[in-house]
């Protein structure tokens, strides 16, 4: 008699268990379902940045020349476009861009993007990376050249590899 009350303790205290687990995970199953429709509402509420392009070559360059292109986007989102930073991934390559302007839905802007090839000769790729407020929260931009070397600049450097060759053996 013991064992079949210890029997059906056992398994009461199951069933009691069993459903509080349940009732939890499907409570928490509806707060995923609503903060997954809250994001969802969110996202297309953001801005969004359409570019008429996102690379551009500039061919072939002189050594020590400074080129430029544009890049015009504009705010394909619900919301109003915030660009906070806009950044080349060297000092050759400086993006201008309207900096914390709001921009709104439908409205279009532009990113110059100068690259300055001096002391970067053969080819050479750069990117800009914008934050700001769409869904991604970056956007990518980029440019390439073939630079030239300039003749005089590339004998220096030649006579210099040529220097360092010698040293290390």
């Amino acid at each position: 008699n013991k064992k079949m009350k210890k029997i059906a303790w056992i398994f009461v205290s199951i069933l009691i268990f069993g459903v509080s687990s349940c009732n939890e995970s499907a409570s928490k199953k509806v707060d995923q379902e609503k903060a997954s429709e809250n994001a969802n509402k969110a996202a297309t509420a953001n801005a969004a940045m359409t570019f008429d392009k996102t690379s551009h070559d500039f061919g072939t360059i002189q050594e020590g020349e400074t080129v430029q292109t544009t890049f015009t986007f504009t705010n394909t989102g619900q919301s109003d476009l915030i660009i906070v930073d806009a950044r080349g991934s060297c000092g050759c390559t400086v993006p201008n861009y309207p900096k914390n302007t709001p921009i709104a839905p439908g409205a279009s802007g532009d990113i110059v993007v100068s690259f300055d090839s001096s002391n970067k000769p053969n080819m050479q790729q750069k990117t800009v990376t914008i934050s700001a407020n769409t869904a991604s929260g970056r956007e990518t931009l980029r440019i390439k050249a073939m630079v030239a070397p300039d003749p005089v600049k590339q004998k220096q450097r030649d006579e210099a590899a040529k220097a360092r060759q010698n040293s290390n053996q």
